[in-house]
This record gives structure tokens, sequence and C-alpha cells, in this order.
């Protein structure tokens, strides 16, 4: 078998392309998120903590001189990342819950009985008529 051959079933198969979808919306959720920690809940986390905005937390290691630049470890980027991390850590696990939840009512929901079998009927309509002979 062929290399392109090999490539082609394996790229066309459902589960890769289900994981590139997954793998897009998930970068698309994760900007949303970013923004949302960024532009709605650390505001007023800042503000309730003094006004500080955490973004631009740093430590200043050297300081910068002439065309080189500073050294600086941005800790407030870091507090900033594991917000999102958080954020988007809970929104997951909620909507893992909530599947979980849905997957447990439909587990335990009576199912209906199966239709009898064709071969079924007829054994049913054979032990009957040897009732009635009977």
């Amino acid at each position: 078998m062929s290399i392109m051959k090999e490539f082609k079933e394996f790229a066309v198969k459902g589960n890769v392309i289900d994981m590139a979808v997954g793998i897009i919306i998930g970068a698309a959720f994760g900007k949303i998120v970013s923004s949302f920690v960024g532009d709605v809940i650390m505001p007023p986390i800042g503000v309730l903590i003094g006004g500080i905005d955490f973004s631009s937390l740093a430590f200043t290691v050297k300081e910068a001189a002439g065309d080189v630049p500073a050294v600086v470890i941005s800790y407030g980027k870091f507090i900033q990342t594991v917000v999102d991390f958080t954020i988007i850590a809970f929104a997951i696990f909620i909507a893992v819950k909530g599947i979980n939840t849905l997957k447990r009512k439909e587990e335990a929901a009576p199912k209906a009985p199966p239709e009898p079998t064709a071969q079924e009927i007829l054994l049913t309509e054979i032990r009957d008529l040897l009732k009635e002979k009977s």
C-alpha cells in the first residue's frame, strides 16, 4: 500500500476529523474565556484589591541598559493564565457533569421490550393453536 493511500485513509477517518473540529472549537473557546477573564473578571478583582492590573504585575530582575531590554518576571500574566485555566477547567467540568447526568437518566429510563421476531410470532401462534385443541 502506498504511503499516500495510507495517509488518505488516516486523514479521512471520522476520529481524525472529529479531533480537528474539537481542537478548532477548543481554541476559539479558549479565546472567549481569555477575553471573559481579562476583560470582565479581572478588572473588578483588581479594584477589590486596590486597583491593581494583574497583567502589568512584574518583578524587574535587571534594569534596561542602552539597547538591552530589561529582564522582567511577569508574574501578573501567570496569575491571569492560572485564572483562565481555572475557569476553563470549571466550564469543562460542568459540561461533562451535565452529559453524565443525561446519560444516567437515559440508562435509568425503562426500555420497551424488543419487538418479537417473525419466528417468535409464529411459535406463539402455534402454541395458542395447540392450547385451543387441548
